[in-house]
């Protein structure tokens, strides 16, 4: 009789020796790849120094009330409790274990291939509740709404600015649900606000299988995810926004073109900095960025394809 896997996600401690070292011993590594090819999604915590997400969350947080006071303007996916949401990539606020962390390029580069591409730079996040926003959770879904590779083609890298816990609205996620999904299961056209839902016959199929859990995440950490991944966003019933980073490292091979506006007083940091990384930039004025950040569309409205479509083999 098979034992029935866990819906909890494998938590890799790393320790401090290798975040000075910037690499995961070969025995973390290799846990952290088993797990993301089984599971679609791995957990790598204490990664992060915790003070140095501060100043964002503090920065992001406000930019959120401002992003919220927009009402149907704003660029929430599926539902008004939560919000697409760029961090300011300029000097100021650019930390770069926190934008080019070392030990989740090498997971990445263990998995797509040497030198992914860095070409998607935003955030999700969950409002308290409020009159014109009661609580609501997202449909399950897919990010990979687009024809694409039966293979790990794209990783995305969540970074919770605080612990996240079902209170506050940790996601909801279906381990092991990457593998064989397509865009047969989902429903929804590619741009569309609530594209890439799961068939509700195939979701009660999944859960009979491998149920989802909503798993606490601790500040500090960075959660790897396959982009074909079912997950959805759930409520946060706290009095305090969340704010979770997402970048997405697409596979060397994979040719998608979209580009990341950073502001040109980094290019320095960019372009010095030791990593193994392919970022697709394009810069900008600090004060253009400041002006445009805050104006990005809602989550689906994204084209995480190719160019061209994918070989067929």
């Amino acid at each position: 009789m098979t034992e029935k896997l866990s819906s909890l996600p494998i938590v890799v401690q790393v320790s401090q020796e290798e975040v000075s070292e910037r690499k995961l011993t070969w025995e973390n590594l290799e846990t952290a790849v088993r797990a993301l090819h089984r599971d679609g999604l791995v957990v790598l915590e204490n990664v992060i120094e915790k003070s140095k997400l501060d100043t964002l969350n503090k920065k992001m947080v406000k930019d959120a009330l401002t992003l919220q006071a927009k009402g149907e303007n704003m660029p929430y996916n599926y539902n008004k409790g939560n919000i697409q949401q760029d961090p300011p990539l300029t000097k100021e606020h650019f930390e770069p274990s926190i934008f080019l962390n070392p030990i989740a390029t090498q997971v990445t580069s263990a998995v797509l291939g040497p030198r992914p591409r860095l070409s998607f730079v935003s955030g999700n996040t969950a409002l308290s509740p409020s009159d014109d926003s009661p609580p609501q959770s997202q449909p399950t879904h897919s990010d990979a709404d687009i024809k694409h590779p039966d293979c790990p083609f794209a990783l995305v890298l969540n970074i919770p600015l605080v612990d996240m816990s079902a209170e506050n609205g940790s996601t909801e996620i279906w381990l092991g649900s990457h593998i064989g999904s397509n865009l047969g299961c989902q429903e929804g056209r590619h741009g569309e606000r609530a594209s890439g839902r799961i068939r509700k016959d195939l979701v009660e199929e999944r859960r009979a299988i491998r149920p989802p859990s909503q798993p606490t995440v601790k500040k500090g950490s960075i959660v790897i995810r396959d982009l074909r991944l079912w997950h959805g966003g759930k409520p946060n019933m706290t009095d305090e926004t969340r704010v979770m980073l997402a970048m997405i490292h697409f596979a060397p091979w994979y040719r998608n073109p979209m580009q990341v506006e950073f502001a040109d007083d980094l290019i320095p940091t960019l372009e010095g900095h030791e990593s193994d990384l392919q970022i697709q930039a394009t810069y900008i004025s600090a004060a253009e960025v400041e002006e445009r950040y805050l104006n990005r569309p809602f989550g689906n409205a994204y084209d995480f394809g190719q160019q061209d479509d994918p070989v067929d083999i």
